[in-house]
């Protein structure tokens, strides 16, 4: 794959999904520690892309994922806890979201 230009790069912050956050920032933009994506991510919660040199990255959708684990956390739910609500929350989300197009349908 080449190497992205910055210009296409810089039209690829608009994308959700795109790891343009360090551990570092990302944890600063949640209010977390770098302790605590790990925790996330060896619970599965999320998972961050690698940069070439092996660092992790994170996207929006990863850093709202995460914000929400950190609030069940901060609200006293062990971290395991907190990721199991946060992953039943976005599958109950999407079968509502697949029911209402269902609907719609008919």
């Amino acid at each position: 794959m080449p190497p992205e230009t910055p210009s296409h790069a810089a039209g690829r912050l608009d994308d959700d999904d795109y790891p343009a956050y360090t551990m570092g920032r990302a944890a600063e933009m949640i209010g977390a520690t770098p302790g605590f994506l790990r925790a996330i991510g060896e619970a599965r919660l999320i998972t961050p892309l690698r940069s070439e040199g092996g660092h992790r990255r994170y996207s929006r959708y990863q850093l709202r994922i995460a914000a929400r684990a950190r609030e069940l956390v901060d609200g006293g739910t062990p971290v395991e806890a907190a990721c199991r609500i946060v992953i039943l929350e976005d599958q109950l989300e999407e079968a509502l979201r697949l029911n209402e197009e269902l609907r719609r349908a008919d």
